[in-house]
């Protein structure tokens, strides 16, 4: 059974022009590979050949992985995001109880996840915790190390 994923209008679009890129300019790129290693001569011997040739079956199997994981997700149309609790394609902001540190985080799908750009998985400790709550309340996060983080929400936005 495959599982729905839920992201975002924006990596609907990084998707679909990856798998553009991968089916297009990628395939002809390593086409030609093939071709050029074909002409070095005896294929049960050329290293050439077998490299591109796997180059091009791991090629077709991100392709694969990449059309299946569009089949299966559900896009959030931030225009809709109802910005009352935190829910997949908002923005919110939250202040630490203990530190005092305030962050900003997107809550996006597990396929967009970027800790560095501040996007969080729903599926992730901190995104799970947060999704469904409102502003004004304190959330207890479990963290991996260390004791639990307990996150105010003080601020719901469209993402």
């Amino acid at each position: 059974m495959t599982r729905q994923s839920v992201i975002t209008q924006e990596g609907l679009e990084k998707l679909k022009e990856e798998i553009e890129y991968l089916s297009t300019t990628k395939r002809r790129e390593v086409a030609d590979r093939i071709k050029e290693a074909r002409e070095f001569g005896d294929i049960a011997e050329n290293a050439e050949y077998d490299d591109a040739k796997n180059e091009q079956a791991l090629l077709e199997q991100r392709i694969a992985q990449l059309e299946e994981r569009l089949r299966r997700s559900e896009v959030v149309n931030n225009k809709n995001v109802d910005t009352d609790q935190v829910q997949v394609g908002t923005l919110v902001h939250v202040k630490d109880q203990k530190s005092g540190d305030s962050q900003k985080f997107v809550i996006v799908g597990s396929a967009e996840a970027d800790p560095t750009e501040h996007k969080l998985s729903n599926e992730s400790p901190i995104g799970e915790a947060l999704i469904g709550h409102k502003r004004g309340e304190v959330v207890s996060v479990e963290v991996p190390r260390g004791p639990k983080k307990k996150l105010k929400i003080t601020k719901i936005e469209a993402a």
